[in-house]
């Protein structure tokens, strides 16, 4: 019997998310050796985790044996301190992909739609594929956002508009004023998913007040997460901030125990570690010069950043990642994201940048 036939066709044609290649898979894949590997591939901090989180992980390690805080109480009252916000508006998440696919479960369902952009991130469409509601995907502006199209995209069977702002793959950035009037110009019936999983990385001059607007806009949903700027992408921890009645609705339908203890723990003590993130966006900031000086230098175009990467454009590129990865640089394919010239490189350590650059120097040297 074939119990694939059983699901709907809906989830039988979801095509999964392929994350970066972990380091542990190239090794096995090419004989290489661990050590001699670098991974610049999932936008994951370079610096590690804060001490601050480690020391919390290591005093949470004594009730590991125990079930976690279903309701994450302490965890949601340093979210309430930092952002100003109620514990009614809080909706815990294992990484902000989890308060994405709650928000969809949520609010979406067979016979409604959710708009996103081109070239946005991938689990925008898988969520709500998952849903079996429709998706529609507007072209990309520039590889960013087209809020004007997006608007125009929008019925009155649209339910939810997602957004990633700084935008995962290509960077690009909404100006915070155009966004605001996005925001007003948009139906009531439109709940809007603000995902800003990169903000942190941003000046300040450029963030947007999206945590002040949730008092303006009740159909606002903002999401981060802890797996960049705050280094904790192994615990996956993140969060979604809205109106009351719209967290309510979300924590109907999440999981009790989706943040675990140590997470839980790693997290409270990150968000009090300001200092660990003005180095992590320091450290961003001058690699983020280095690898688009070094792209410049080799006579690669790329997309002016404003998270903990960059895309590129290469001719053949998926065979110039096969040649990357034969010398132990993994960088991000993304040919999902309907991009099949172009490759995505995590900012990294100093010495890992440079060895990214010179393996592309190598690469493009002997033709590719």
């Amino acid at each position: 019997m074939n119990f694939a036939e059983f699901a709907p066709d809906y989830i039988r044609s979801i095509a999964p998310y392929q994350p970066g290649k972990p380091i542990s898979e190239l090794a096995r894949e090419l004989g290489l050796d661990e050590a001699n590997i670098i991974k610049l591939a999932s936008n994951e901090n370079p610096l590690g985790i804060s001490p601050l989180a480690k020391q919390a992980i290591a005093d949470a390690m004594a009730e590991a044996a125990l079930y976690p805080d279903g309701n994450a109480f302490e965890l949601k009252q340093v979210i309430c301190a930092k952002f100003g916000v109620s514990a009614a508006q809080i909706v815990p998440g294992n990484g902000s992909n989890d308060v994405l696919e709650i928000a969809a479960r949520a609010f979406l369902a067979p016979g409604v739609e959710a708009v996103y952009s081109q070239h946005a991130f991938a689990v925008y469409p898988l969520v709500t594929q998952a849903t079996g509601a429709s998706g529609i995907s507007v072209p990309a502006k520039n590889f960013g956002h087209d809020l004007h199209e997006m608007r125009a995209a929008v019925t009155t069977k649209t339910r939810v508009l997602f957004i990633a702002n700084p935008n995962n793959p290509t960077g690009t950035l909404l100006e915070k004023l155009a966004l605001h009037d996005f925001l007003r110009d948009l139906p009531e019936h439109v709940l809007v998913v603000l995902d800003e999983a990169y903000d942190e990385y941003l000046p300040d001059d450029k963030k947007s007040d999206s945590i002040a607007w949730l008092r303006e806009f009740d159909n606002l949903i903002v999401t981060r997460t802890l797996s960049k700027a705050y280094g904790l992408a192994g615990l996956r921890v993140g969060f979604a901030l809205a109106h009351p009645a719209v967290a309510d609705m979300m924590n109907r339908v999440r999981q009790p125990f989706n943040v675990n203890s140590l997470a839980q723990a790693a997290a409270i003590a990150a968000l009090k570690d300001d200092d660990f993130v003005r180095r992590s966006r320091d450290l961003n900031d001058a690699g983020m010069r280095q690898i688009t000086d070094g792209l410049s230098q080799l006579g690669l175009r790329y997309i002016p950043s404003f998270g903990n990467f960059v895309s590129f454009y290469v001719a053949n590129a998926a065979a110039v990642n096969q040649k990357l990865l034969q010398r132990g640089v993994i960088v991000r394919p993304i040919f999902a994201y309907e991009m099949p010239d172009w490759l995505r490189v995590s900012i990294g350590l100093p010495q890992e940048n440079a060895r990214f650059l010179e393996a592309m120097q190598a690469i493009l040297a002997e033709g590719n």
